[in-house]
């Protein structure tokens, strides 16, 4: 049996999640409404997608390019105003629904540090973002917020980003900011300020890490498009990925293999890459002349003790390998897609994950598994996308070969003994949105 993602249709998850909202804050109408208590609905609700990057992978943090891509999987936020200076949060993911009620002014830097922190975190670093600019404040007395998403968590689809971004879009819309943030140059500050926000409430109020390329996707993707980003340069590129138009899909795994990146393996990639750009004195390895072989001073400068310095100069070696040859080959894919040659670009993604097993070795075996699989049910490019260590992989393959896959995939998984895959079907779509 294959277990696919659940996925609802926006209409449904707007019924979801009001009804979600009525069941808990309708009976805190306004004093003055004469409305009764069951019919009191939020004042609109809100989306964002997660995502999957399809090449450019533990590069965004090197001055590096990615190019990722909105999921028709979303987060759904129903909200209103309440008059009471206080956060009420409820949030249902499956059949768990979680609680919270925090005061406004309590929220700062490291609390609170749970799942509400990205709710009530972003509203704060909002304001504060929005306080520094020349731009309409985020001045808002109270906010009931209910929650649904079908983005699952722990797959490495930005399930974080996507609660970011929809509540952003939320808080900006009910204090009077214009949400239209593609249409008029004025208000894409507004909307790159709420990115920022989004990345600041994750690192400060949280205390995870992250680089932005989660949160200027979900604000910034546009259907039938992969979003190019450009760390280096601080830009973006929008770049034709109609896929369907080819009669293609992306296929998502989750392997659902352990998914974290707080047992020193993500530290540990990070401190050599930067240790070695800044022994090298650029901003971005893909600057440095030969850095592979350059490496090598660094590496003998700081070897680990107790570790052969042989074996860690070319440990140190692939690293930077992976990181220079990443780069390169995700400016290439963008020229292969802008060529429409999909052939060349699954060939780019092979060679993608070939580094991150090889090379960054952050791969395992379920991923592995996962991307052989695909290949040999006809993909035209499989990878690992993500950080790695667990989470999930994508296909490019016909859409006729979906579910065969899958269900190959499955079996080969049963097999091995591994824990069952999910799975869904991926489509770039768009960016955050106002849904009612």
């Amino acid at each position: 049996m294959v277990h696919w993602f659940s996925t609802r249709t926006p209409e449904q998850a707007v019924a979801d999640v009001t009804a979600l909202y009525r069941e808990h804050f309708g009976a805190a109408k306004p004093a003055e409404s004469t409305e009764p208590a069951e019919h009191t609905g939020p004042a609109g609700v809100w989306s964002a997608p997660g995502r999957v990057n399809l090449i450019g992978e533990h590069v965004d943090y090197a001055g590096g390019i990615c190019l990722p891509f909105a999921l028709s999987q979303r987060t759904y936020v129903a909200a209103a105003l309440n008059n009471d200076g206080v956060y009420r949060v409820v949030s249902q993911f499956g059949a768990e629904t979680m609680h919270t009620e925090i005061a406004m002014d309590q929220v700062c830097p490291g609390y609170p540090a749970d799942w509400a922190g990205y709710v009530v975190g972003t509203v704060w670093a909002a304001s504060l973002e929005l306080s520094g600019l020349d731009l309409p404040g985020l001045d808002l007395p109270g906010l009931n917020i209910a929650i649904i998403s079908d983005v699952p968590v722990g797959a490495g689809l930005s399930s974080s980003a996507a609660l970011e971004c929809s509540v952003a879009l939320a808080a900006a819309d009910l204090a009077g900011l214009d949400d239209d943030a593609r249409t008029d140059a004025s208000q894409l500050s507004i909307r790159t300020t709420l990115m920022q926000a989004a990345i600041r409430a994750e690192n400060e109020v949280v205390g995870a890490s992250t680089g932005g390329l989660d949160q200027r996707i979900a604000l910034f993707a546009e259907p039938g498009h992969a979003l190019a980003i450009d760390f280096a340069t601080d830009s973006t590129q929008q770049v034709p990925f109609a896929i369907a138009d080819r009669g293609l899909a992306v296929l998502i795994t989750n392997t659902n293999a352990p998914h974290t990146l707080a047992d020193g393996q993500y530290a540990s990639r990070r401190a050599v890459v930067d240790g070695v750009t800044a022994d090298l004195g650029v901003s971005s390895l893909r600057y440095a002349d030969d850095a592979e072989a350059a490496s090598a001073r660094w590496a003998a400068a700081n070897t680990p003790e107790g570790v052969d310095a042989t074996e860690w100069q070319a440990t140190v070696a692939k690293r930077v390998r992976h990181i220079v040859s990443e780069i390169s080959r995700t400016a290439t894919a963008i020229e292969q897609l802008q060529a429409g040659d999909l052939a060349a670009f699954g060939e780019s993604m092979q060679a993608s994950h070939a580094s991150l097993r090889d090379d960054y070795e952050v791969s395992v075996a379920q991923l592995d598994v996962s991307v052989d699989v695909a290949m040999e049910h006809g993909a035209l490019g499989a990878r690992m996308t993500g950080g790695g260590f667990g989470g999930s992989s994508i296909a490019l393959l016909p859409a006729e070969k979906v579910e065969e896959t899958a269900a190959a995939i499955a079996q080969a998984f049963a097999e091995a003994g591994f824990a069952e895959p999910e799975f869904a079907v991926a489509l770039p779509g768009a960016g955050a949105r106002r849904e009612a």
